[in-house]
């Protein structure tokens, strides 16, 4: 007996191609029909379905990570371009609040496809989170990554400090008083990797504040912090960035034209 059809879906408030989508995801009709409630209650589709692309990886996704979004992948080329000026051979990497590890892993495996072997640190103060890291390092069978449990800085053993030569993060940078005008989807994901304190009298700054001001003792001598922040955020990270004595700061806006990545090099 053939099971739904995409009409009938839709006929129940799906959007055509989230229909289209959850049919070819999900053969089995008991499952399917379990994936069409769940959406139908507002439970993002990266999560239903429970993987997502991004750049050239396809990663699990739930919801103790953020659904991968195209703003972080331009900060996955940003970064690439810092590490071919830092001209490392076989470049240490640092991701900071890895969540699924989309960022450093996508990093590895496009080193990889250019002849360049990197490793990874991959960090998070989410044990759950770290868990899908590993399980999309596996699935993509990228073995030098390290996953640490920290957070930020706080357990990264002190051997590492001064090597690595890149530092990227998408910290949570959203303040709590924001949260109400934003996507609703957004409460369906992880309120710690979205939601950071206020500092230096910007909303939402505070974890960027610390990684920028901690960056420096763990980075090489022409090591890179490539950071996401938020659109009204740049001001206050080339700030904080400069005091921290970085050599070089910018800020890069994305593909809307919104200030969107941070990057500080050491020289």
């Amino acid at each position: 007996m053939a099971g739904p059809s995409q009409a009938s879906l839709v006929a129940r408030g799906l959007a055509a191609r989230e229909a289209r989508w959850l049919i070819e995801e999900f053969a089995d009709e008991a499952d399917l029909e379990r994936a069409v409630s769940r959406r139908l209650a507002g439970e993002p589709l990266q999560y239903v379905i429970g993987h997502w692309p991004f750049r050239s990886l396809d990663l699990v996704v739930n919801e103790n990570v953020l659904i991968p979004r195209p703003e972080t992948e331009e900060l996955v080329d940003v970064a690439l371009i810092e590490l071919a000026r830092g001209g490392a051979p076989a470049p240490r990497i640092l991701d900071l609040g890895c969540g699924s590890g989309a960022i450093g892993l996508a990093l590895l495996c496009e080193l990889e496809a250019r002849g360049v072997l990197g490793s990874l640190v991959a960090l998070d103060a989410s044990s759950a989170a770290l868990a899908v890291a590993q399980r999309n390092a596996v699935a993509h069978g990228l073995s030098r990554v390290s996953f640490v449990h920290s957070t930020w800085f706080a357990s990264l053993d002190v051997s590492l400090r001064a090597g690595f030569d890149l530092v990227v993060s998408n910290p949570p940078y959203v303040a709590a008083s924001e949260m109400a005008s934003l996507d609703p989807v957004l409460a369906h994901e992880p309120r710690a990797a979205l939601v950071a304190p206020d500092a230096e009298a910007t909303a939402g700054f505070g974890d960027l504040a610390m990684i920028i001001a901690g960056a420096r003792e763990w980075m090489s001598e022409r090591a890179s912090l490539v950071c996401e922040h938020g659109a009204s955020q740049g001001e206050a990270a080339i700030a904080a960035a400069r005091a921290a004595g970085f050599a070089r700061v910018e800020d890069h806006r994305d593909l809307a034209g919104r200030a969107r990545i941070l990057v500080a090099a050491c020289a």
